[in-house]
């Protein structure tokens, strides 16, 4: 039987083995010991993995993915497809929710767009009376900025979702370098600031839907992560939390505050 060392699964499976040690802490991926204490696994566990991988990328939690294994290891694949039918149906009416908040959003840009371009050229400074400066009017009569969270569509108990969120990434490898390099682009020359439990970039608004498109991808790979995206004036105030344990993930990806 073939049985592989945690570095050599790593090679054989593109998993890192940092992502293997927690999988293991968070009970997905059960290991043998040697003697020495050297963690050994078995040639199911290259199935195993590719079985989260998959369940990872329809949007499933860790919890969900671990009562899934349960499931196929118990039982029939006819098991298994009965249990994740409902699983999936419950993903595609949040992705049905997101992309209705997505449309909403992208309408409001298309409005700005054209209240920017039907706006007179002055050659004085913009000032209070300016008109790029006026806000569509709120329902109450005020005005105010448009604001767009970009969060999970899945709710704990007595908590919002992204702070119960394990803090994993599904993306591996070169996905990951990637998303990094899309972010970095994308938050060139942006003004960081702290705010409770993450960190503001403040933006020129014509990267907003370069933002909210990225915003969106990544809560799907990090459902750790929390965006509120704000358009105010010409600016874009692109709000990122994440729980304590994933702070040093954000700071990573996005920076520092100054």
């Amino acid at each position: 039987m073939t049985t592989y060392r945690i570095s050599q699964l790593a090679v054989r499976s593109g998993v890192p083995a940092t992502t293997l040690r927690f999988y293991e802490s968070a009970g997905l991926l059960p290991a043998d010991r040697t003697p020495s204490g050297y963690r050994v696994y078995g040639e199911d566990a290259v199935e195993r993995l590719g079985f989260i991988g998959a369940a990872k990328h329809l949007g499933l939690s860790l919890e969900e993915i671990c009562e899934l294994l349960a499931v196929r290891e118990a039982g029939a694949c006819r098991d298994v497809k009965a249990d994740l039918r409902p699983r999936i149906a419950a993903r595609l009416a949040e992705a049905d929710c997101r992309a209705v908040e997505l449309a909403a959003f992208t309408a409001s840009l298309r409005a700005a767009l054209e209240h920017l371009d039907a706006l007179p050229d002055r050659a004085s400074p913009c000032d209070p009376g300016c008109g790029f400066l006026a806000r569509p009017a709120a329902a109450d009569g005020g005005t105010s900025p448009v604001d767009v969270v970009l969060g999970s569509g899945r709710r704990a108990a007595g908590a919002e979702a992204w702070r119960t969120a394990p803090v994993a990434c599904s993306l591996d490898g070169e996905a990951l370098r990637e998303r990094a390099v899309r972010w970095r682009e994308a938050a060139d020359g942006a003004t960081r600031t702290v705010v409770p439990e993450g960190l503001r970039l403040t933006l020129p608004v014509e990267r907003a839907a370069q933002v909210a498109e990225l915003a969106a991808a990544e809560q799907r790979c990090c459902p750790f992560y929390d965006f509120r995206l704000q358009l105010d004036g010409p600016r874009l105030h692109l709000d990122v939390r994440a729980p304590a344990e994933g702070a040093g993930l954000l700071t990573a990806l996005f920076g520092p505050a100054v």
